[in-house]
């Protein structure tokens, strides 16, 4: 999902199966029109061929690092991802949205339906946030 940071709205999103992983939706949810070079995922999204797809691009990667398995995480990483985080909480906050208030649970027969009900909670979404930020510029 790709979110304008400024207002928060919901530029673009990319549907798939729940047993496709989410490491290879990565190349398909990045925006080229976006003017930002950063990218901003969860650990599921770190690979080397992913990292160096980034850097091919010259796109700066801000995907979460792992935890080594078997053992506790470094604190550096640790410290790394609560500062990624920060950023990451206002995609989270959008997920949290639709899930609360228009209860959006997507178990459907078909990708299409699939799409179709998450586009459907997407423009719902921005619709909200339309008529927050025109209520914000109503008062001023």
């Amino acid at each position: 999902m790709s979110i304008d940071r400024r207002y928060g709205f919901i530029r673009a999103a990319a549907v798939t199966s729940a047993n496709h992983p989410d490491g290879r939706t990565l190349r398909q949810v990045i925006d080229r029109q976006n003017t930002g070079s950063e990218v901003w995922a969860d650990s599921a999204y770190r690979s080397q061929s992913n990292e160096a797809w980034l850097a091919d691009r010259m796109l700066t990667s801000r995907i979460h690092g792992r935890k080594p398995k078997g053992k506790p995480m470094p604190i550096a990483t640790a410290r790394a991802n609560a500062a990624k985080s920060a950023i990451r909480a206002k995609v989270e906050h959008v997920f949290a949205h639709q899930k609360n208030r228009f209860g959006l649970f997507i178990r459907t027969i078909g990708i299409a339906r699939a799409e179709a009900k998450l586009t459907l909670a997407s423009l719902t979404y921005n619709f909200d946030r339309l008529i927050l930020h025109e209520r914000c510029v109503a008062r001023a």
